[in-house]
């Protein structure tokens, strides 16, 4: 049935009645025009999505970083428009493909990253049933359901080849571009201050760190794809010119996080040339949180001296990183992860609820941690933590499921990397891996994934991680039984 709207002979036929329509909404209904004027945008999204699905596919990358938040307080709907409507109808579509054609390669559901992310919604689920807000809670999960469906399991199929995975990439970096240099040109209007910083991207990001995030993410291909001998000269330097814009916007963005992230994946990057194994940096990072401990109270007295605030002078901003004792934004974090915390011991188990913390935390706050952004109506932020969040929301396992996360795609990306003997793939997984890596240590700070804007790039880089490890291990297995 739905094919008949798209056959040629009706066409022009529908168009006119089309037209027609929205002469007569116009004139007597005009309230209603905008909403008309959508129908024909809804119908080929809908086309594409169920003929051409790897399309719309990409489509949905295009348009995560130019969506808009839209609220609806009357129904307590929060949705990035035009993303997430499209991406919702990805999933419907994707799961009644998988109901009518067959389910999910098996290569991919027993994954260890997969299994991970399905316990990680599963007690989502759980939690989200004795949540202290219900109806947030489960526009949490949903969320989390229909973000993984779309730029992970989806993403797994399409990520066939190297070349999927380098146009998703740059479809991300297209639309960015354009925020990119939406915020720079109204930045420049307040000549590039520190202050201005925290919003200007505004209404594509809510601030400056997820901004900073997303676009810190993108470096490490760029610089790919401007040394790389597999394209051609002028596309290296138009590689160039796109990492020298992404940059000077990471650095003008003030967002201390994001650097703090980039040198950490540099770190990491030497280890993986330096041929360390990946139990050795277990046992060095164990070593490490270990000493932190022994001599938390000495590091403690040392940070508290630091009383360089957050400034538009580069030299002193960094210097602010370390600041814990008068560096509002500093101080306020270390605030909310107390708050996520206490808010733990209290409910151990099953936490508060999935996306309740920023509507629970306020009474757990203390007089001497609060400062002058702390506020008491759930209106500034949330648990600013990828690991703290999922403690105070979901309980022990919540935060454990992440943890795990984040140890399968360490072990992954160091795995791939030291047994591949594909230059290209190894290349790629540096890549992937590296943008991972800034995401997971900004995610100590800040906590951005139950965003559009976060998971598309966070989700489909652990999807071509994914996709490239399952496309290794069944060449893998066609060489051991043609050699049987």
């Amino acid at each position: 049935m739905f094919t008949f709207f798209f056959r040629k002979q009706y066409i022009l036929l529908l168009s006119c009645i089309y037209i027609l329509g929205a002469a007569y909404v116009l004139l007597y209904q005009s309230f209603y025009f905008y909403l008309y004027c959508s129908i024909p945008i809804l119908l080929i999204a809908l086309y594409l999505a169920f003929f051409h699905l790897n399309h719309f596919f990409y489509l949905i990358a295009l348009v995560v970083p130019l969506s808009i938040p839209f609220e609806n307080s009357a129904i307590q709907l929060g949705l990035s428009v035009p993303a997430e409507p499209l991406i919702i109808v990805a999933t419907i579509v994707f799961m009644l493909k998988k109901i009518m054609n067959g389910g999910i390669d098996k290569s991919i559901y027993t994954h260890p990253v997969t299994l991970v992310i399905l316990f990680n919604i599963a007690w989502i689920a759980i939690t989200a049933i004795v949540s202290e807000m219900p109806l947030v809670s489960f526009k949490f999960l949903l969320a989390r359901i229909w973000f993984v469906v779309v730029f992970y399991f989806l993403a797994l199929e399409i990520f066939s080849n190297l070349a999927a995975i380098k146009k998703y990439m740059w479809i991300g970096i297209s639309t960015i571009l354009i925020v990119i240099a939406y915020t720079l040109v109204s930045h420049a209007q307040f000549g590039f201050g520190e202050r201005s910083a925290n919003a200007i991207m505004y209404p594509f990001y809510n601030d400056h760190t997820a901004y900073a995030a997303v676009l810190v993410m993108y470096l490490p291909f760029l610089a790919y794809a401007f040394y790389t001998k597999t394209y051609n000269r002028t596309l290296n330097i138009l590689a160039l010119g796109l990492l020298l814009i992404f940059i000077i916007a990471i650095v003008f963005s003030y967002t201390r996080a994001a650097w703090v992230s980039l040198a950490a994946a540099m770190v990491i990057l030497l280890f993986l040339k330096l041929k360390i194994k990946f139990r050795t940096l277990i046992l060095l990072a164990l070593v490490g949180i270990g000493y932190l401990l022994f001599n938390s109270s000495d590091i403690l007295m040392k940070l508290s001296k630091n009383k360089q605030d957050a400034s538009e002078n580069f030299t002193e901003h960094i210097q602010s990183i370390s600041n814990i004792s008068s560096d509002a934004s500093n101080v306020e974090r270390i605030n909310r992860w107390k708050c996520a915390i206490k808010m733990f011991l209290e409910r151990p188990v099953f936490g508060w609820g999935p996306g309740t913390y920023s509507f629970k935390y306020a009474p757990f706050q203390e007089a001497k941690d609060r400062t002058i952004i702390s506020t008491n109506f759930g209106t500034g932020g949330n648990a600013h933590s990828e690991y703290l969040g999922p403690l105070a929301e979901s309980g022990v396992l919540g935060a454990a499921s992440i943890l795990i996360l984040v140890f399968f795609i360490f072990s992954l990306g160091f795995r791939i990397y030291y047994a591949s003997q594909d230059k290209e793939i190894r290349t790629m997984v540096l890549i992937l891996f590296f943008a991972l890596i800034t995401y997971l240590v900004h995610g100590v700070l800040n906590n951005f994934l139950d965003t559009d804007k976060a998971s598309a790039p966070f989700w489909g880089f652990l999807a071509a991680l994914v996709a490239i490890d399952i496309r290794q291990n069944k060449k893998d297995e066609l060489l051991k039984s043609t050699a049987k």
